[in-house]
């Protein structure tokens, strides 16, 4: 699948779900627009988006945009996380060294609703 716009963080994660045996489309969505996604006030677009399992949602957190920019990009998640805890969707973060260091096991514990970010340890 082509996946343009992906980070290398979101298609390391992308294939990671998919070696897991979830099908996009089926499974989860990746880049899913919520609540009139970039076009409404209010909307987002999350990376990936579940139906199995139902009620979470997976951001995948880039360092430079997410944690060294600070201020507004951090702002953002967690009033994304906020808005979805509204709607009954489990925001979970998943940092990019991560991604780059130990895919599996983070990708297993976002499945399980376990948050090991940065931003969730207030780093």
């Amino acid at each position: 699948m082509t996946m343009p716009g992906a980070t290398q963080p979101e298609i390391i994660c992308y294939n990671e779900l998919v070696k897991l045996g979830l099908v996009e489309g089926v499974d989860f969505f990746f880049q899913s627009a919520l609540f009139g996604g970039r076009f409404d006030r209010g909307g987002l677009v999350v990376d990936f988006f579940f139906s199995n399992p139902p009620g979470l949602a997976i951001a995948v957190q880039g360092e430079y945009f997410h944690y060294r920019l600070r201020g507004g990009s951090r702002m953002t998640d967690l009033a994304a996380e906020a808005e979805l805890a509204m709607d009954g969707t489990t925001l979970i973060f998943i940092d990019e060294d991560d991604l780059l260091t130990q895919a599996e096991w983070v990708v297993r514990e976002a499945l399980a609703f376990r948050d090991h970010s940065k931003l969730k340890r207030g780093e």
